[in-house]
C-alpha cells in the first residue's frame, strides 16, 4: 500500500484534512454545489428573511438617530461611552481570528487552515464594516464628520494626530483594506473554476470579470503564490497592531481601570479568543447545512477548541494579573475600580464575563467535548457572550463610578441601544449569508494542495487537471 493511503489507515497517524472518498473532481463538485444549486435549503431562507429583518431594524434605528439625536441612547454623564464602543470593540475582535488564520497559519504552513480560511476572512470583512458603523454615527453630527478629516478649512479645524481615537482610522482601515485584498487574491483561482462551471451567461460573465482572466498556468500560479506570500507577510503585524491601537484607546488615558500596560496583549489574546468562537459558531452549522462536513472535518473543529482553551487561559491570566496589580499598586482608586467592578451594582456582567470566558472553555480539555458538535457550538455562543460583557465591563464599570461620588450614575440601555446592536448581527448575517450562497465557502485550490492526491508518489489517482472539471489544480507546493 502507498504511504499517502496507508497514512489514512494508520490509527497512529493524525485523521486526515479530507475525509471520504474524495478526490480532486469530487471537492470541486462539493463546494460548487452551494452557489450552482437553483434554491438553497429553506434554512438558508428561513436564516436570511430574519437577517433582513434585523438589518431593517438596523436601518431604522439609525434615521431615528440621526434625525433625533444621540440623546435616544443610554449614553450619560459619566457614562459617556455606552454601547456604542462595547459594541465596536466586539466585532474588531470578532475580525480577529480570520486574518490569523489566514495569514499567521498560513506562514507557519499549518495545513488544517485550509478548509476554514475563506469563510472566516469573510467574517473578518463584515464584521469590520459593522465595527466601522459604529463610531461614525457615534460622533453625534454625521453630516459633518468630514471635519474629523485633515482637510483645510477655514475654523482651523485639525485632527489631533496624538489621539488613539485617531490611530483607530488608520489601523482598522489598513486590516480592513489588506483582509479584503488577501481574501479577495485567495478566491482568484475558485472564481475562475466557477466561471468554467457556470451554465448561463450571466454568471459566466460575472465569475468572469472578477477571476482576472485566469487561465491556471504555471505562470499565474507562480504570481498567485508570490503575491499571497506578500499579503500574508503584511497581514500578520496587523494581528498585533490592530487590537493593540484598539486598546490605546483605553490604556492611554488616566481613568482608573483603563490606564494599565496590560491591554494590548489582553485585548489580543481576547480578539483572538473571540473571533475563534465566531468562527466555530459558524462552521458548525455551515458544515451541516451545506454538507461540507468531509472538508470541514471534526479535527478542524477540535484544533480550534484548543485554540480557543489557550486563549481563553490568557484571558482568565489577565483577569488576574489586573486585579493583582491594583492591589500591589498601593493606588486606592485603582483597588477601587476593581473592586466596583466584581462587587459593584454591575457585579451581574462581570460574574457572566468571568463564567462564560474563564470556566466554559475549560470543558475542552476533554476530547469527548471537543468533538461534539452540540457542546461545541453552544460553548462558542456562551465565549461570544462572555466576551460581549468583558467589553461591557470595561468600559461601563469603569466609567459609572467617577472620582466624586455626587457624580456617579447608572448607565441603562435604551431599546434604540438594543435595536441598533441587535441589527448590527443583521447586518454581519445578511453579508455572510449572501457570501455563502453566491461565493466558494472552502478554498477549493488549497484543499487540494493538502489532499495526498497532490504529492508525488502517492498510491492514488496522479494530480491531473483532468481530475478536476475546471482543470483549477494547484502545482506542487502550492499550500
Amino acid at each position: 500500500m502507498a504511504d499517502g493511503v496507508a497514512a489514512v489507515d494508520d490509527p497512529i497517524r493524525k485523521p486526515p484534512l479530507v475525509q471520504g472518498e474524495n478526490d480532486f473532481a469530487s471537492v470541486t463538485d462539493i463546494v460548487c454545489q452551494v452557489s450552482e444549486t437553483p434554491k438553497p435549503p429553506k434554512a438558508w431562507y428561513v436564516t436570511f428573511a430574519a437577517a433582513l429583518g434585523l438589518l431593517g431594524a438596523l436601518g431604522a434605528s439609525i434615521v431615528y438617530l440621526i434625525s433625533t439625536g444621540v440623546g435616544v441612547w443610554g449614553n450619560n454623564q459619566p457614562v459617556a461611552w455606552g454601547w456604542p464602543i462595547v459594541n465596536f470593540v466586539f466585532w474588531v475582535g470578532i475580525g480577529h481570528a480570520g486574518t490569523l488564520i489566514s495569514a499567521v497559519l498560513f506562514l507557519f504552513r499549518q495545513t488544517w487552515r485550509t478548509a476554514i480560511n475563506r469563510f472566516s476572512e469573510a467574517m473578518t470583512i463584515f464584521a469590520v464594516i459593522c465595527a466601522g458603523m459604529f463610531p461614525a454615527i457615534h460622533v453625534g453630527r454625521i453630516w459633518v464628520i468630514y471635519w474629523v478629516f485633515p482637510i483645510p478649512n477655514q475654523m482651523e479645524m485639525w485632527p489631533n494626530f496624538r489621539s488613539p481615537l485617531l490611530w483607530d482610522v488608520f489601523a482598522v482601515g489598513t486590516y480592513f483594506t489588506v483582509s479584503l485584498l488577501f481574501w479577495y487574491m485567495g478566491m482568484v483561482p475558485d472564481l475562475a473554476t466557477l466561471r468554467d462551471r457556470a451554465t448561463s451567461r450571466v454568471r459566466r460573465m460575472m465569475y468572469g470579470v472578477f477571476s482576472l482572466g485566469w487561465t491556471g498556468s504555471n505562470r499565474h500560479w507562480h504570481r498567485y503564490e508570490r503575491a499571497y506570500l506578500l499579503l500574508a507577510a503584511l497581514a500578520t503585524p496587523l494581528v498585533l497592531s490592530v487590537h493593540s491601537v484598539v486598546s490605546f484607546d483605553f490604556a492611554v488615558s488616566q481613568l482608573p481601570g483603563w490606564h494599565t500596560t496590560i491591554f494590548p496583549p489582553y485585548f489580543v489574546a481576547g480578539a483572538i479568543f473571540s473571533g475563534f468562537a465566531m468562527v466555530l459558531s459558524l462552521a458548525i452549522p455551515a458544515r451541516e447545512l451545506w454538507g461540507l462536513k468531509d472538508l470541514i472535518t471534526t479535527r478542524h473543529i477540535e484544533l480550534m477548541c484548543k485554540v480557543i482553551l489557550a486563549t481563553g487561559m490568557m484571558v482568565g491570566y489577565a483577569y488576574s494579573t489586573e486585579f493583582f496589580v491594583a492591589w500591589y499598586s498601593g493606588n486606592r482608586y485603582e483597588g477601587f475600580a476593581f473592586i466596583n467592578r466584581a462587587f459593584g451594582p454591575y457585579w451581574w456582567a462581570y460574574t457572566l464575563m468571568v463564567s462564560c470566558n474563564v470556566l466554559v472553555p475549560q470543558i475542552f480539555w476533554f476530547k469527548k467535548m471537543r468533538t461534539n458538535m452540540w457542546v461545541v457550538f453552544i460553548a462558542a455562543a456562551l465565549v461570544n457572550v462572555g466576551m460581549w460583557f468583558e467589553r461591557f465591563v470595561i468600559v461601563v464599570s469603569s466609567l459609572n463610578r467617577d472620582f466624586l461620588p455626587s457624580s456617579w450614575h447608572y448607565f441603562t440601555p435604551t431599546a434604540i441601544d438594543l435595536l441598533t446592536f441587535l441589527g448590527s448581527f443583521g447586518l454581519f448575517l445578511t453579508l455572510f449569508l449572501l457570501f455563502c450562497r453566491y461565493l466558494p465557502q472552502v478554498a477549493i485550490a488549497e484543499i487540494k494542495g493538502v489532499m495526498p492526491q497532490a504529492h508525488a508518489g502517492h498510491g492514488g489517482s496522479a494530480a491531473t487537471a483532468s481530475d478536476s472539471p475546471s482543470g483549477q489544480v494547484p502545482p506542487e507546493g502550492v499550500k
